[in-house]
């Protein structure tokens, strides 16, 4: 379906810079007020309740995503970065993000053909024989249509969104502000790096509409699977690609969520929901190298049981420094060492290291003892990321983009492994993969005694090796002003708490002479009640006194 081009305001030709200023904006204020409303209590008739804040919040995350789809493809696309950031946000809002799905209008044919002549630099007649002027694909960077090549292949051509780079300066701009009074407010701003959450969008952002950029991780990763026949990735024709125009060999393929077209098919759909977990460990574990955002919309099936990847715009790449932090969070996992997890996620820079890291400690401790009396194979994805977003969120728990990718794209994949297979476990295909690392990590799983003392020689060396670097480590955090240091010195506290008490029954004598002098005087002049109540008080101070003074003489004799 073609719509008008004036469907969305941001769509129009004449939609001016103060409008859009004033729409996001608008935005804005009206989801603080909305957030500042949800925290009184008076807003909630008949009295708040934990399912009410809920509910308002699930009511307040279905406006958003609306909102963000109206805004246009800046905002949808930092919407769906956002439901990487559960550390940011809470569940309700995470869980309503990653369904923000591309359904923008289309751009005209027109436009199409303005900008493929533009890029490629020929007409549409003497580059393809013939080009479909309907879209088969709209999203909110850009759309797909189909076309035949003068040498009789048939090609997908998908053609950047007209105006996209001119919309992304001024959104950009505009959210650089807004950044900044974020990273300034007194409440939101605290404990969160806006401006570094601002500067990776960008980069994403920019990086998934260079077209060139696309095409060249597609060829990185067909080359990566091309010794699996049952994974296939479109060609990529460079003689027909610029970075606003992006031509692939043309692969159709049921979509993997559309289970009864599989089932018609004669598919085996149990080997599809292990082969579609398989892949992606394939690119996380030995290429280092994974699609970001493989939705079902990005992964098909062709008539011979192959899986079709699509869209190479938004990919994960883990550094081998990275990997090795991965292990060691591994290991820590496997022993069940909260300290060793805690440890390697602050190098992975998942968590941001405080002053006292004792509750995050005790937060992964708990969170280790409750899964890992599980069996591996037993264990869900969801069921992990979600607990872990859960400890994360308002924590000093940062995960980066990549470590939530990984875990969105998990679960994700869990999910349509189980409407695959309803007894799939995402697990317990992982658990070969897990044992390999485990095993090439710890050595053979030889004499039991034997590697356990290789293990705790290993890990004595290790530690005695690594001393120095922990000294040295210590110092330059001193120096900084990063550690604090708290000496005690138990005389002089001694000494002290003396003196404090020999002040206050100085106090207290002088205190007791006074009422004293005062009833004397009194009943002197026959003021017998008010006499009455000094002596009283002197009497009460005077006991007060005494004990004071047998607690100093038997803290004498216990020093």
């Amino acid at each position: 379906m073609v719509y008008k081009d004036n469907a969305y305001r941001w769509n129009r030709n004449n939609y001016s810079r103060n409008r859009r200023f004033f729409d996001i904006w608008s935005f804005v204020l009206s989801l603080m007020t909305g957030f500042w409303v949800n925290k009184k209590s008076w807003s909630y008739p008949g009295g708040v309740t934990e399912e009410k804040r809920k509910a308002r919040r699930i009511e307040q995350a279905v406006w958003i995503r609306n909102t963000l789809l109206e805004l246009g493809p800046t905002f949808i696309k930092v919407g769906q970065l956002f439901s990487t950031r559960a550390d940011l946000f809470p569940s309700e809002y995470v869980d309503e993000l990653v369904k923000l799905q591309d359904k923008v209008p289309a751009f005209s044919y027109e436009q199409t053909k303005n900008i493929i002549e533009q890029e490629l630099g020929k007409t549409i007649p003497e580059l393809f024989q013939n080009f479909e002027p309907i879209p088969i694909a709209a999203a909110s960077l850009g759309q797909v249509h189909k076309a035949t090549l003068h040498s009789g292949e048939i090609v997908a051509v998908k053609v950047q969104r007209p105006g996209l780079k001119k919309l992304f300066e001024i959104d950009l701009g505009i959210l650089k502000g807004i950044t900044r009074y974020f990273q300034s407010h007194p409440e939101w701003g605290r404990g969160r790096d806006w401006l570094g959450i601002y500067d990776e969008c960008c980069r994403i952002l920019w990086e998934e509409i260079e077209y060139l950029n696309e095409g060249r991780n597609a060829d990185t990763f067909r080359r990566n699977f091309r010794a699996h026949d049952w994974v296939k990735v479109p060609r990529v024709y460079w003689r027909y690609t610029s970075p606003r125009v992006l031509t692939l060999e043309y692969v159709p393929g049921i979509k993997i969520s559309h289970y009864e077209a599989l089932e018609a098919a004669g598919l085996d759909r149990k080997l599809l929901a292990r082969q579609g977990a398989e892949s992606y460990l394939r690119q996380l574990l030995n290429h280092g190298f994974f699609h970001a955002d493989p939705h079902p919309g990005n992964l098909a099936v062709s008539p011979d049981g192959s899986l079709i990847f699509y869209d190479f715009g938004m990919m994960g790449q883990i550094r081998t420094d990275v990997r090795e932090q991965l292990m060691k969070t591994l290991f820590g996992i496997a022993q069940k060492d909260a300290g060793q997890v805690v440890a390697s996620l602050v190098e992975l820079g998942a968590i941001a290291p405080t002053d006292d890291m004792g509750p995050v400690r005790r937060s992964i401790q708990y969170m280790l003892d409750h899964f890992m009396d599980q069996p591996f194979e037993n264990q869900s994805v969801s069921a992990i990321s979600e607990d872990l977003y859960e400890i994360a969120y308002d924590q000093p728990f940062r995960f980066p983009a990549t470590f939530t990718f990984v875990m969105r794209a998990f679960s994700t994949l869990e999910g349509v492994g189980k409407g695959l297979d309803p007894e799939f476990s995402f697990m317990e295909v992982a658990k070969p993969f897990a044992m390999e690392i485990m095993t090439n990590g710890n050595g053979s799983q030889g004499n039991t005694f034997l590697n356990e003392l290789g293990r705790q020689a290993a890990q004595v060396s290790t530690t005695a090796l690594g001393l120095p670097r922990r000294l040295e480590d210590t110092l330059d955090k001193l120096e900084r002003g990063d550690i604090r240091m708290r000496v005690r010195s138990i005389e002089t506290e001694r000494l002290l708490r003396r003196q404090s008490n020999i002040g206050l029954a100085t106090i207290y004598a002088l205190v007791l002479s006074a009422l004293t002098l005062s009833a004397t005087l009194l009943l002197i002049n026959r003021y017998l009640w008010l006499a009455g109540i000094a002596a009283i008080a002197a009497a009460a101070l005077g006991v007060v006194l005494m004990r004071t003074i047998i607690q100093l003489d038997r803290y004498d004799k216990t020093f």
